[in-house]
């Protein structure tokens, strides 16, 4: 035993156990999220290489997959026990490349370059948004006061959605309800201010992390039947699909906010009832006394 310790405190030793340590065989937990988060981020990339070739809909169809990819990443992360400072920062990186600058792209190249710089500041209003939303979001992680029933929203629109909701336009340009991006671009530019002041608000919006992992028994087989369905449904009506979802999250907007200040008030009416419940019971105390 007194020999190791020798050898610890030995500094050719410790410099020998430090590059050891740097060669250290990394689990495959760890690796599995990543590789997932790097091909999100080769789709957004490849997305916006499709917009310059003018192939929008592939464009638009990578974006896609990014945010199913961008969907399992942390799921699957959680589930192996696979999570990492590196991990997220990189999850990070390439949310901001797939949710804000490639959209911003795709939307400049199909409708906003006909607005000249206008329509670029706006694109990069949207990207910027994006890059407040994730970085804000990083903090908020390390708030311990949060309540408990604050972490089933959001503060503002997430990344993955705000892309959505910014492709809507191109959702319904592939629709034929708008039959020329330019020709719109009055209409698309505060729309997409928008979508970025909404990712970058405190709007309290819907997490879905208040449905449980577990499901009603008899729940199960209408739940599988209805996933199968919708992708059923995506892969032969795409573009109407999306837009339906996204107009359907618009919908939940004001739905989310007004259950985040019902719920807001129930946990302050709470937690003065506890403290007028403390106060009485010091008083009884000190007339007893």
């Amino acid at each position: 035993m007194s020999h190791q310790n020798r050898e610890s405190l030995d500094p050719a030793q410790r410099s020998r156990e430090r590059r050891l340590r740097r060669f250290k065989k990394v689990p495959i937990r760890f690796l599995l999220p990543n590789l997932i988060t790097l091909l999100a981020l080769c789709a957004g990339v490849t997305a916006i290489r499709l917009g310059v070739e003018g192939r929008f809909e592939l464009a638009v169809g990578g974006i896609i997959v990014a945010i199913m990819l961008d969907a399992l990443d942390g799921r699957i992360a959680r589930l192996l026990k696979g999570t990492s400072r590196f991990g997220a920062e990189l999850d990070s990186l390439a949310d901001f490349v797939d949710f804000g600058v490639a959209p911003a792209v795709l939307l400049y190249l199909w409708s906003l370059h006909e607005l000249k710089s206008i329509g670029w500041i706006v694109c990069l209003i949207l990207a910027i948004c994006c890059a407040l939303r994730l970085a804000r979001f990083n903090v908020a992680l390390d708030d311990p006061d949060q309540p408990q029933f604050a972490k089933n929203y959001f503060t503002g629109v997430p990344a993955p959605a705000g892309a959505g909701l910014a492709l809507l336009p191109l959702f319904l340009g592939f629709l034929g309800v708008i039959p020329d991006g330019p020709d719109f671009a009055w209409i698309i530019l505060p729309y997409i201010a928008i979508v970025g002041l909404l990712m970058v608000s405190h709007l309290p919006t819907f997490s879905g992390k208040s449905i449980g992992q577990r499901v009603r028994r008899e729940i199960v087989l209408p739940i599988l039947l209805a996933t199968v369905l919708f992708i059923a449904l995506l892969s032969s009506y795409p573009w109407l699909v999306l837009s339906t979802v996204a107009i359907v999250y618009i919908i939940t907007l004001p739905l989310g906010y007004r259950s985040y200040k019902r719920q807001e008030a129930a946990h302050l009416a709470e937690r003065q009832a506890q403290l007028a419940e403390g106060e009485g019971g010091e008083a009884r105390s000190a007339s007893e006394a």
